[in-house]
């Protein structure tokens, strides 16, 4: 019997000659995630209404390049694409939040984060599935555990998370040999969106609520944006080959208990 010949660890999860794009790239989770698709190889596109952090981020990475993008206008995002000619890897990963239940929800802002985690996802999706269906690229886009549970005071954001994931698995019936496309779910993540929330919403109870935001998942700390962007790497790369339409939750345990 042969035995099968396991590559070396440091072969795995590559992407050597992946071009990839990420949205909201410049900061956080995405800019995480540019410097861990570089790592694996990967020539990335830093897309963000930020030009000058995207670019500045750029400047750090070997082959990387930042892209000015308004994830929610069709205009931008075209033009962004016009000077891309080929895509391996999208990452929708551009996002806000907004804090009320149903009652304090306005009609504005309810669109307006819609527009922002919701729209832009089939905007930018749409644009890039040419290049995704000609390369048999993949896809992964960021829901929240709070597409998959009630989040206390999160009515339109756990509206869009629930939209990222009926998407995801939309596409991958509709698709299933030509592309690959995968949701993960994270939970509370340490990085800027997180310290903006508590700056607004508890600048005078910050670490009463930090610590509440850790007691919600049973692994004991916060997710870190490395996390998250290790996951993205995995779902991307050769070994996940076998993983589509899934929602995949990394969030130390909130939605397991």
């Amino acid at each position: 019997m042969l035995t099968p010949t396991l590559s070396p660890a440091s072969d795995a999860f590559r992407l050597d000659h992946h071009i990839a794009l990420v949205t909201g790239g410049a900061s956080g989770i995405g800019a995480a995630t540019c410097r861990e698709l570089s790592r694996a190889g990967a020539h990335v596109l830093i897309a963000d209404l930020n030009l000058t952090a995207a670019q500045a981020l750029a400047e750090q990475l070997p082959n990387a390049k930042a892209i000015e993008m308004d994830v929610t206008s069709f205009t931008s995002i075209a033009a962004a694409f016009a000077a891309i000619p080929k895509l391996d890897i999208l990452v929708n990963n551009a996002g806000i939040g907004l804090v009320g239940d149903v009652t304090h929800t306005s009609e504005d802002d309810f669109n307006r984060v819609m527009r922002v985690n919701v729209n832009s996802v089939f905007l930018v999706t749409q644009a890039a599935f040419p290049l995704l269906l000609t390369s048999h690229g993949s896809i992964v886009n960021m829901g929240s555990v709070a597409g998959s549970v009630g989040v206390k005071q999160r009515f339109a954001y756990c509206a869009s998370k629930g939209a990222v994931q009926a998407m995801t698995r939309q596409i991958a019936v509709d698709y299933p040999k030509e592309l690959r496309i995968n949701c993960i779910a994270p939970g509370t993540v340490q990085t800027p969106f997180v310290e903006g929330y508590l700056d607004k919403y508890h600048s005078h109870e910050k670490e009463k609520v930090r610590a509440e935001l850790v007691a919600r998942q049973p692994i004991g700390r916060l997710g870190t944006p490395e996390d998250i962007a290790s996951l993205i790497r995995f779902l991307c790369s050769r070994e996940a080959e076998f993983i589509n339409g899934a929602v995949i939750p990394i969030d130390g345990g909130w939605t397991a208990a």
